[in-house]
């Protein structure tokens, strides 16, 4: 009997995917364990996030060796997480799909293969130097001139008034993570733009719908599964990203942003600017802690492709 060893290869290979993920979750799992007992529910839903007196002797608390006074709450990072996210998105979504429609309808061919290379190039771009480009540029432009305007015209609308910061912020990690994902969507959207069959372009221009019109009605409802999953693929690497978001962010620490321009915080920042500090903690317990932020991270991540997937077999269902 043969073996088929292409089958088997074709299993293995398509199984390494799914058999990491739950790997890495059970690691996390296992890792953080001390800190998910000892912080039990309510370290989603406080803000107390302190290491305590690294210099002090461990007491027992619950059952479990800390330093004095450490506390362990992260509200402020879900929050500053899925927040930004959800406002980068808002903000790359109408950008990138007119800019996939503008490089695939609106301009000659001459021109659509170097500004599409040019286009694609940026999503290569380390997200460090958009961090520097958003900490040397964005930060003294939002602060000193955008935001101060923006709170004075919209002082009236809830979330937009009030104190406009120093231009490091919830609205300033959004628009960087807004930058970074544009590449991403439009790419992906174009090329599913110019494999539409061009008949269905041509009837909508034989009923008298202009280009414009035939993509918004015709071309982009037919593209709806392609959006939302490239939208997962934007919407995670907005959640996962995390040097350039620590640099524009202002790290808010146990803070809730009052308004766009306030300070924040996000998970993956908050474990890399933590990192170090945790590590000079003799019980281990503030690692663990980080362990479980990112063991959290995580979860949001499998519940948001989980609910895009929900959504996809919903519009099939209809």
């Amino acid at each position: 009997m043969k073996t088929p060893v292409f089958r088997v290869g074709l299993i293995v290979t398509a199984s390494f995917l799914p058999l990491s993920l739950i790997a890495l979750i059970v690691f996390l799992v296992i890792y953080s364990w001390p800190a998910i007992q000892f912080n039990q529910l309510h370290f989603l839903w406080t803000n107390d996030w302190n290491l305590g007196n690294l210099y002090g002797n461990p007491v027992e608390v619950r059952g479990a060796q800390i330093m004095p006074g450490a506390k362990y709450g992260i509200w402020f990072l879900v929050v500053g997480t899925i927040v930004s996210s959800i406002l980068a998105m808002l903000i790359a979504m109408p950008v990138a799909i007119g800019a996939a429609y503008f490089l695939s309808e609106g301009v000659r061919r001459s021109w659509a293969g170097p500004l599409s290379l040019f286009v694609d190039l940026l999503a290569a771009i380390p997200s460090v130097v958009y961090g520097l480009w958003g900490y040397a540029l964005l930060v003294p432009l939002f602060g000193q001139t955008i935001f101060p305007f923006m709170a004075k015209t919209f002082s009236l609308i809830p979330f937009l008034g009030g104190e406009p910061g120093s231009g490091y912020g919830l609205l300033t990690s959004a628009f960087v993570l807004a930058v970074m994902i544009i590449p991403l969507i439009s790419a992906t959207l174009r090329e599913s733009i110019q494999m539409t069959e061009p008949a269905l372009k041509e009837a909508g221009l034989s009923l008298g719908l202009n280009r414009l019109e035939v993509f918004w009605h015709i071309t982009l409802p037919k593209l709806k599964t392609v959006l939302i999953g490239v939208g997962i693929l934007a919407l995670g690497r907005a959640l996962g990203e995390t040097m350039a978001v620590l640099m524009v962010s202002g790290n808010a620490l146990n803070y809730l942003p009052n308004n766009i321009y306030a300070p924040i915080s996000t998970m993956a920042a908050f474990i890399a600017s933590q990192l170090d500090s945790a590590l000079q903690d003799p019980t281990n317990m503030a690692v663990e802690a980080l362990s479980e932020i990112a063991l959290v991270l995580l979860l949001i991540t499998v519940v948001v492709n989980f609910a895009a997937r929900l959504l996809l077999w919903m519009a099939r269902v209809r």
